[in-house]
């Protein structure tokens, strides 16, 4: 059976504003926003805690095994910084948020990074890492890179996915 609704995952690096996006998206369109953060602490989902980066230790395994019936309905805003485990038949739109490395060195500070996981973060976004994990992982036509560095290319983001959804939404009509 085929989805009526688009599942879209947004990436990036940590402090890209994943989580602000995916939330004020799917406040405005009704979609569900799985945080994967949060589903791998409530579910489980993991191999223990990193003291040295101050994260869990994701066990992909059962990550993948919790978000595949949410996927299977469809209708899914998945929030994480990472995007190439998820099958390419689970995903319509791949969005990969960018910001400058000034803005991200503020935002991880604030969040109280250690300087490990900080630095590494940076160096990422500075290689694009994980946008070209998206594009390496994605048919081209379904990744978009979009700049997240304020409130105005947010809210301008959020509009540019909801176009993209209504458009979708004509295309698959049942």
């Amino acid at each position: 059976m085929a989805r009526t609704q688009p599942n879209i995952i947004i990436t990036g690096t940590p402090g890209v504003g994943k989580t602000t996006h995916a939330e004020a998206l799917a406040e405005k369109t009704g979609l569900k926003h799985i945080s994967v953060n949060q589903l791998v602490k409530d579910k489980g989902c993991h191999e223990g805690w990193d003291e040295e980066y101050q994260s869990w230790i994701v066990d992909e395994d059962k990550l993948l095994d919790a978000i595949e019936p949410l996927a299977a309905e469809g209708g899914c805003i998945i929030d994480w910084h990472a995007c190439d485990l998820f099958p390419k038949s689970w995903i319509d739109l791949v969005v990969v948020l960018r910001t400058d490395t000034k803005n991200l060195y503020d935002r991880l500070a604030e969040r109280k990074y250690p300087e490990l996981k900080m630095q590494e973060n940076i160096d990422s976004e500075i290689m694009e890492v994980l946008l070209q994990e998206a594009r390496e992982s994605y048919d081209e036509e379904i990744v978009v890179e979009l700049t997240s560095n304020d409130a105005d290319e947010m809210d301008a983001n959020v509009e540019r996915i909801e176009a993209w959804l209504e458009n979708w939404r004509k295309d698959n009509a049942q």
